[in-house]
């Protein structure tokens, strides 16, 4: 297996590994030790895989943060897996205007995945089966680095704040309207997190991101304001990786101490077809939405993302 450097602050490739076959304690302590230090590894060259073969692997590092149960239905991929596409059931372009395309619009603002929740997922693992021809590339910032460069003034004015998560609050701000938004609230009412926190690689890190819409303690205008400025200084070019796919990429990228964002493409033009798992950090598999889910009943149960 050769590893190669995609950033100078974080961010490899791993090119070798085959995962049609059952990961192996060796891989295994690889990928673990990757993630660690570089926190977003890409595993080139898994166009042949499978959808099963790609929740295996994710299972191998944790128990699966299932799909919500919004509709049940036919589904275009195996359960367990997220739907990051612009595809629907019979594999066409959906409408840019529909109210799924502004969901999507949603993940073109630096976010961690589920930082709405309680406990935020370990990593996310991103499967590239179809990647338009330009544009559409994912990039990433290490959150651990752009809280070391951050003034010491500002480190110890956030050192001990708490702010609260919401789906439905960046779904706003990609264009979701408020009725949806108190929708989306009623199944998914958010999570409060500190703005500063540990690391697994033992560094203190930055928390925050496009779900995070009120501090506590602060009027809510001085929260966003204070929000807004910590994202503004995370997001200046140098610390950015922009990833751009090649088919069969499987990337991963630790949601506890990195963000990402979509970037825009022609959305009406090209085909994407992205299959995401996301892998907590212990408990059972369980729903975001629906609450636990035996693994056992996973695989038959048709449900959309």
């Amino acid at each position: 297996m050769d590893v190669n450097k995609l950033h100078p602050i974080f961010a490899v490739e791993l090119i070798g590994p085959d995962l049609a076959q059952a990961p192996d304690q060796a891989l295994i302590d690889t990928v673990e030790a990757l993630m660690k230090e570089h926190a977003v590894v890409c595993i080139r060259g898994q166009g042949h895989i499978t959808d099963e073969e790609h929740l295996r692997f994710a299972r191998a590092f944790g128990p699966l943060e299932l799909p919500g149960a919004f509709r049940e239905g036919p589904r275009r991929m195996a359960y367990g897996l997220y739907d990051a596409s612009n595809l629907d059931i019979n594999g066409d372009i959906i409408d840019p205007e529909s109210l799924r395309a502004k969901f999507s619009k949603g993940n073109e603002i630096f976010h961690a995945d589920s930082s709405f929740n309680d406990m935020p997922s370990k990593w996310s693992m991103l499967r590239g089966v179809i990647v338009p021809p330009e544009k559409g590339d994912t990039e990433f910032v290490d959150l651990r680095h752009v809280y070391a460069q951050l003034p010491q003034a500002k480190k110890d004015q956030i050192e001990h704040l708490v702010a609260e998560h919401s789906f439905a609050a960046s779904r706003e701000k990609g264009g979701v309207t408020s009725t949806d938004a108190a929708g989306i609230r009623a199944v998914m009412p958010g999570a409060m997190q500190p703005m500063v926190r540990m690391s697994p690689s033992g560094h203190k890190c930055l928390f925050v991101g496009s779900h995070a819409f009120r501090v506590e303690g602060m009027a809510d205008a001085e929260g966003r304001a204070l929000i807004d400025e910590l994202l503004a200084f995370a997001s200046q070019p140098q610390f950015v990786y922009a990833h751009k796919w090649k088919q069969g990429d499987l990337l991963i990228w630790d949601n506890r101490c990195t963000l990402h964002r979509g970037t825009t493409f022609d959305y009406a033009t090209y085909k994407r077809d992205l299959r995401r798992a996301n892998v907590n950090e212990y408990g059972e598999e369980r729903s975001a939405v629906a609450g636990p889910l035996p693994v056992a009943n996973a695989a038959t149960v048709k449900q959309d993302a």
